[in-house]
């Protein structure tokens, strides 16, 4: 089942919208057909194999630390300076093109519910409700983009680059092998349930819930131990921010955690974890959880996670990751902000 890239209100000019297929042509379900199911690198060629040569041209980029810096929580329309994205816009891409990048999402992104590709969809659809509600054709989800930074491939080195406003994507690949999901940079603007494509949407309900869980399953004595000094009103590793991880850890050291509290913090994490493929996510939590008493929490603002400025971190030997709420850009109310990172893994360890 295809479950929506199409673009339904896409931001982009109101003229050239496309409409939401409604299943899969026959075209569509033979390129599908030409790659392994799960496969990363036979999805990414069976997407290429769809477009034009101008569109591949776009598609393909030098893989360099450069261009895999070029992402943003920002809207495209936004960002000056050689500092946008690269890559094929996705308002270019005709049903087809759009059903084969759907197959090439979902082999690379978790199954689970409010996760993963789900949670892809449910940003998309967001991002649909801003251009409808307010934001204009700055917004929606054609004017996200897809880029290849190096060629998909069984040896050397790649990565796909996927995001737009509030989303970016980032999996690099060595010798088929996935060496880094980060950064992963999740936001949404509404924050909370609404109505967009015929769906229910409250992406980042997840991430929101388990950090009020894990902070409410502290004790007084453990949430002033955890408490930040300052108010944070924005994630430390936003983007830009690259390899600038603090060398002093702030907070609560989970090694004097129960039980049951290190499993409210390895849920939390896997709320991000399981943002990419299922096979993957079950390695990187448990290398994650081997480095948990190592591992800190920390947080400011409420406790509840859901007022202006408040702020909570989970800073590892690996793992790090931020949630930040913000306040609202185009709607009223507060939204989030927030980063998966790992301090060993980002960008695959290019730092140069």
């Amino acid at each position: 089942m295809l479950l929506g890239l199409s673009l339904v209100a896409c931001g982009t000019d109101s003229d050239t919208t496309t409409p939401a297929p409604t299943s899969a042509s026959s075209s569509v379900a033979a390129t599908i057909a030409t790659a392994d199911a799960g496969s990363v690198v036979a999805s990414a060629k069976a997407f290429a194999a769809t477009l034009t040569d101008d569109q591949k041209a776009s598609l393909q980029q030098e893989y360099s630390l450069e261009n895999a810096q070029k992402w943003s929580n920002l809207p495209q329309a936004l960002l000056r300076g050689g500092q946008g994205r690269i890559g094929l816009q996705l308002s270019e891409l005709d049903d087809t093109q759009i059903a084969a990048l759907d197959t090439l999402l979902q082999a690379v992104t978790g199954s689970a519910a409010g996760d993963g590709y789900d949670e892809i969809q449910q940003l998309l659809n967001a991002d649909d409700y801003l251009a409808a509600n307010g934001g204009g054709t700055d917004y929606g989800r054609g004017n996200y983009y897809i880029a290849f930074l190096g060629t998909p491939s069984d040896s050397g080195t790649w990565e796909l680059q996927f995001g737009g406003h509030h989303l970016a994507l980032a999996n690099t690949y060595v010798d088929g092998a996935l060496v880094g999901a980060t950064p992963s940079f999740r936001g949404v603007e509404p924050f909370g349930t609404f109505e967009q494509n015929g769906t229910s949407n409250s992406p980042l309900a997840n991430e929101q819930s388990s950090f009020a869980a894990l902070l409410a399953g502290l004790s007084t004595e453990e949430l002033a131990t955890a408490k930040l000094d300052s108010v944070y009103s924005d994630l430390v590793l936003k983007p830009g921010n690259d390899w600038a991880f603090p060398t002093t850890k702030e907070g609560v050291q989970v090694s004097t955690f129960t039980p049951e509290q290190k499993q409210l913090v390895m849920a939390a994490i896997a709320t991000y974890v399981d943002d990419i493929d299922d096979a993957d996510a079950t390695t990187i939590l448990a290398k994650y959880e081997s480095e948990l008493d190592q591992t800190y929490v920390s947080y400011s603002g409420s406790t509840g996670v859901t007022e202006q400025n408040d702020y909570v971190r989970i800073d590892g030997p690996s793992v790090w990751i931020e949630f930040s709420m913000q306040h609202g850009i185009v709607l009223s109310g507060n939204h989030p902000h927030s980063v998966w990172r790992d301090r060993t893994t980002d960008y695959g360890g290019t730092q140069e």
